[in-house]
């Protein structure tokens, strides 16, 4: 029977090293500002580039998942693509190792409570007197390094005092093996953290309750566990979050089963590596060393395997909006003709614009911000792919002719751009609720004009430049009419000043964008500005 004083003590190690943890990752992160955004943002050069910020900045933090949230973000921002994402997650993952590392070589080495205290003392002090300063982000990660050693020698103590009275399965059979693992994987899945699984496989067999290959096998199986946690996280999320998280799952699964296969021989070696390293011949260092070794190996596998994974990533989890801000017309084997390169962008500038229209036409008809969203994301797409292409566009050799092409093109699409702003401006006010029937039949005529300038400017074929100068015309009169009676409701009290406001702000906004989208229309059918 387990001494239920020893259960206490595991229980309140266990507790204070997972908030130590805490403690630790959010100091570290608050302490590092902008600079972590930086390094990551900045690992878009190579894919080496990328795995060093990720083991750089999971390093500093203390915490894979923190990065992998961090990364999911600048993804669905635009600010990182899918490929070097991924190099930055597997960097995450042999960064994590590092916690290991603390554990063996300071927290199980040294009597961990003439280190735990003072931290803990100095980093509340930093705290209390630096609060919303750097120096409060210091102290907090300071007292969450104190709380984290105190947890671990409250671990060793409850380990300590288990050793005769259990026993962890032991042997390399597979059925042992596969135990190992699942008390791995399970402890990673209660406990949300890999880092917490790794420091009680430390204790424990620094404690003799498991054998180093036997620790080994449960170090594995906490690596796997982390993908549980990765696959709850995104449930119902976006698709970038989803494919983010299907490469940790990919990477860990892949890791793990090599690392097992090739379990017994790595064990060789890490001796020999141990003894070439100068590292101290014990068990926790030794599986320090594994923990690391075999992430490694993942990356060195995942190398040549990369390109294809993000491609079938791209394919998985497949939305219409992904689908629609794709370029259909860019393509670089255009580029070495100026004029079909140009020919291409105007294809795509047309299909920009054309999704603008329909943000348009949706506010008129009452939508709001949230409607507006999906084909905002289809426009930024677009606008982001055109300006690469566009760069690539640039450096060729161009007649002067070609160039103005070019000119008048980006000009059409800073029109687009202006537009999708206004609409979205447009969309953010709430519609007016114009039910008097003079208000209601000048608001109708105004969105019936509109609509028909909307229409033409989202037609295919030859536009008719005096027939889009013609609708400019119309709603420019309705909406002078229109705005004269909003005012006068607001003067005679039909409206509040603040409902007459807001119909107003609205309605300038559609109106405005409207105007360039029928500037950039008379572009692209070579009628130059009105």
């Amino acid at each position: 029977m387990i001494d239920v004083q020893v259960l206490g003590l595991m229980a309140g190690g266990l507790g204070l090293f997972l908030l130590g943890m805490g403690l630790m990752t959010d100091g570290l992160k608050m302490a590092a500002g902008p600079a972590l955004h930086h390094i990551l943002v900045g690992a878009t050069r190579t894919r080496a580039h990328a795995l060093a910020s990720g083991m750089l900045v999971t390093a500093l933090v203390q915490s894979s998942s923190a990065v992998t949230v961090a990364v999911i973000g600048f993804v669905n921002a635009g600010l990182l693509a899918l490929g070097p994402a991924l190099w930055v997650l597997f960097g995450a993952n042999v960064g994590t190792t590092m916690t290991g590392w603390i554990v063996a070589l300071v927290g199980l080495k040294f009597k961990v409570e003439a280190l735990a205290m003072p931290l803990a003392g100095l980093g509340a002090l930093l705290r209390l007197t630096g609060e919303n300063r750097r120096s409060g982000a210091i102290g907090t990660a300071l007292a969450g390094f104190g709380l984290l050693f105190m947890g671990i020698a409250l671990l060793q103590e409850a380990f300590a005092g288990l050793a005769g009275q259990m026993r962890l399965p032991q042997g390399d059979g597979v059925s042992a093996v596969l135990a190992q693992i699942g008390i791995g994987g399970l402890m990673t899945v209660l406990m949300q953290s890999s880092s917490a699984a790794m420091a009680i496989t430390l204790t424990a067999t620094q404690g003799g309750l498991i054998g180093v290959q036997g620790a080994a096998a449960v170090v594995i199986g906490a690596n796997i566990g982390t993908t549980v946690t990765a696959l709850l996280a995104v449930m119902g999320a976006t698709s970038n979050a989803r494919r983010a998280a299907l490469a940790h799952v990919v990477f860990n699964l892949l890791t793990g089963v090599v690392a097992l296969l090739l379990l017994p021989w790595l064990m060789g070696a890490l001796d020999r590596a141990s003894t070439a390293l100068g590292l101290p011949a014990d068990p926790t260092t030794q599986l320090a060393l594994f923990h690391t070794l075999f992430n490694l190996i993942g990356v060195l596998l995942m190398w040549p395997l990369a390109a294809r994974l993000t491609h079938w990533l791209q394919q998985r989890f497949r939305v219409r909006e992904e689908d629609e801000a794709r370029p259909h017309f860019l393509d670089d084997t255009v580029l070495a003709v100026p004029t079909l390169a140009l020919d291409a962008l105007a294809c795509e500038v047309a299909r920009a614009g054309q999704v603008v229209v329909r943000m348009n036409r949706q506010v008129l008809a009452g939508a709001q911000v949230g409607t507006l969203q999906p084909d905002q994301r289809v426009f930024a797409g677009l606008d982001a792919a055109v300006e690469r292409f566009v760069e690539r566009l640039r450096i060729r050799s161009m007649s002067p002719v070609a160039g103005a092409r070019l000119a008048d093109l980006l000009r059409i699409q800073h029109h687009h751009a202006a537009a999708a702003e206004l609409a979205m401006a447009a969309a953010a006010l709430p519609p007016p609720d114009l039910t008097e029937a003079r208000l209601a039949s000048a608001s109708a005529g105004w969105r019936s004009a509109t609509d028909a300038l909307l229409a033409r400017c989202a037609a295919s074929g030859p536009t008719d430049v005096a027939g889009l100068d013609a609708d400019l015309g119309a709603m420019e009169v309705r909406y002078g009419d229109l705005k004269a009676d909003l005012l006068a409701a607001g003067v005679d009290t039909r409206l509040t000043l603040g409902q007459m406001e807001q119909a107003l702000r609205r309605c300038s906004a559609l109106r405005r964008s409207a105007q360039q989208l029928h500037r950039a229309q008379r572009r692209l059918a070579g009628g130059g500005e009105p």
